[in-house]
């Protein structure tokens, strides 16, 4: 049975989507089997994958009010060895939508269990708020990954995601626990990020990835050829730091 990791936080701008394509094509390039799941109405997953969201006529937004099955809606990225299920700005509508229908909370976990046996993770990348659909991934989940950038308004709105978090635990999903906080888009040079990536080790303790993402202009540059940037440019170091992700995750000092 696949294992199910939302990628979530709701501060915009912190390497989500990009850790989520990466991370897909990584351990697709270990041999596991993935489902990447888009979740934002932004289509940027799919976009940086190499689809083409506009295209789209079936999405995420079909699955999650039963107008179409998981399975005739993913595509597969062949570049990046993974199959996906694709967003575009009518999932944005699937907020208001969902709010009167039956189980609404657990949409996305019911069409992922159809599935879910075909794969070996299943990685969600959430919207950029702890919306609705940021609680369909927590519920459908079993872990989280916080991708945060190491500054001082980070810090501040993690309290505010891991209260979500247990929530959700507490009502929808009592198997949700977090998986590993990574800091992303790390500036060794910078002292503030050296101050706050101490900080998230003395309280979060082995919840924090070994691994740290650096500000990396191949990891920027990949999404616009659509293509991973492990694949982009499998020599950078961003592109090096998402491959040591994946070998955290498959157990090669993940956090426990």
């Amino acid at each position: 049975m696949a294992r199910a990791l939302a990628v979530v936080n709701q501060k915009g701008g912190v390497g989500k989507t990009t850790t989520s394509v990466n991370l897909a094509a990584a351990l697709a390039q270990a041999g596991k089997r993935i489902l990447l799941v888009d979740l934002d109405p932004q289509g940027n997953a799919t976009m940086g994958s190499g689809v083409d969201k506009r295209t789209m006529s079936r999405t995420v937004y079909h699955v999650l009010l039963g107008l179409s099955e998981l399975a005739n809606v993913r595509v597969h990225v062949e570049r990046g060895g993974f199959d996906l299920l694709p967003a575009n700005r009518d999932l944005a509508g699937a907020e208001i939508e969902l709010v009167g229908l039956q189980g609404r909370e657990t949409r996305l976990k019911a069409a992922l269990e159809e599935v879910a046996h075909e794969y070996d993770f299943i990685l969600i990348d959430c919207p950029p708020s702890l919306s609705l659909l940021t609680v369909n991934a927590l519920t459908a989940a079993q872990r989280v990954l916080i991708p945060m950038q190491c500054e001082y308004y980070a810090l501040e709105g993690l309290s505010d995601l891991v209260g979500t978090i247990k929530r959700v635990r507490a009502n929808l999903n009592p198997e949700l626990e977090i998986a590993g906080l990574l800091r992303t888009m790390y500036d060794p040079r910078n002292t503030l990020s050296q101050q706050v990536s101490q900080q998230l080790e003395a309280h979060f303790g082995n919840k924090v990835y070994r691994t740290l993402v650096p500000r990396n202009v191949r990891l920027a540059e990949a999404p616009s050829y659509g293509v991973p940037a492990v694949l982009w440019d499998a020599a950078s170091k961003g592109a090096q730091a998402y491959l040591a992700l994946a070998a955290e995750i498959l157990g090669e000092g993940q956090p426990a």
